[in-house]
């Protein structure tokens, strides 16, 4: 990547505004001194040389020092180095999602679901920045080295999230499954409150706790993913951490990553559902997705519904049964197929 540098300050109109100051200031020395040395209302002539005289040494020697000072040429960048140095990165556009002029109306109060007889119990485990995190965690009925990360909406881990866990342990099988708390413990309900912690919170953090249930999983664990809306894009994000450890990829309308230096880094096969109604995921971005994993030789399989944001929420008015119902279905068939 080419190394960006910052043009040199333009001191040209600051130089001769300055140059041409104490021209002025000169003439208006000299000026005074004329009345107070004459006598009579004609000019001492000898004195308006000097005035002339000094006035255009002033405005010769701003206008040379100027020419001396011009900005150079600016530096072009090409193609590759824009992409890379002014794109901002993918996991901060998940959080700067939360800010956009309308992302909350997509979102409007969450459903109270019914949730009894969790199969589950909240668990600590460390990460490497010192601070514990937390989730809620199933473990496999027999010992297995296959691990399935859920990752919240922007809401946090509520019920929802911890029964879709439950649904997805209960079809795949022998297999751990934790919903990690992405926002150490925060759950909102309206969203004023979720668009607030999720600008707030740290990527690094984030990252950190994805990091540390995927340490938490084992060196010999086969590393799976799913999520929605902010959790769809961390399901990605996740992915890629996971390194030779990923073994499948599940989304639903998340933010895609943008970087396809960084998508050449996946080391599985991803599944992504959106809906062509989004405004928050739109078509545009997912046409991007796709194109960007092609040219990262990249396995995705893609489905669009007509639907909107949200539609596999049963706590949206987008909510679509019948997509979402789809969506599970063919989730369950990749995940277990990977």
């Amino acid at each position: 990547m080419e190394k960006l540098s910052n043009s040199r300050r333009s001191y040209k109109p600051t130089v001769i505004f300055y140059f041409t100051k104490i021209a002025f200031a000169i003439q208006l020395s000299f000026y005074k001194t004329v009345n107070l040395r004459c006598k009579s209302l004609q000019p001492n002539i000898s004195i308006m040389k000097k005035i002339l005289l000094l006035s255009a040494a002033a405005f010769i020697t701003a206008t040379l020092l100027s020419y001396t000072l011009k900005n150079p040429k600016p530096t072009l960048y090409n193609a590759n180095c824009y992409n890379s140095c002014f794109t901002i990165e993918t996991k901060k556009m998940i959080e700067l999602d939360a800010a956009k002029p309308g992302f909350t109306l997509l979102h409007p109060n969450p459903k109270k679901i019914i949730f009894n007889n969790p199969l589950g119990k909240m668990i600590q485990y460390p990460t490497s920045d010192g601070t514990n995190a937390q989730g809620y965690f199933i473990p496999s009925a027999t010992k297995s080295n296959k691990w399935l990360i859920v990752i919240q909406e922007w809401w946090g881990l509520n019920d929802n999230i911890k029964h879709e866990a439950d649904i997805f342990y209960k079809e795949l099988g022998n297999m751990n499954v934790i919903a990690v708390d992405m926002y150490d413990g925060k759950v909102a309900t309206v969203p004023d409150s979720a668009m607030k912690i999720m600008r707030n919170a740290d990527p690094a953090r984030l990252e950190n706790i994805i990091k540390g249930a995927i340490s938490l999983a084992g060196k010999d664990a086969k590393i799976y993913t799913v999520g929605w809306c902010f959790g769809g894009g961390w399901s990605l994000q996740a992915s890629i951490l996971a390194g030779n450890n990923a073994a499948g990829c599940v989304m639903y309308y998340g933010r895609p990553e943008e970087n396809i230096e960084r998508l050449k880094t996946i080391h599985c096969d991803v599944i992504g559902f959106f809906g062509n109604k989004d405004q928050g995921i739109t078509p545009d971005v997912v046409n991007r997705f796709e194109k960007n994993m092609k040219e990262a030789e990249k396995n995705m399989m893609l489905y669009r519904y007509d639907a909107g944001h949200g539609f596999a929420n049963p706590s949206n008015p987008s909510f679509n049964k019948e997509a979402t119902e789809d969506a599970h279905q063919k989730a369950i068939a990749f995940l277990k197929k990977h």
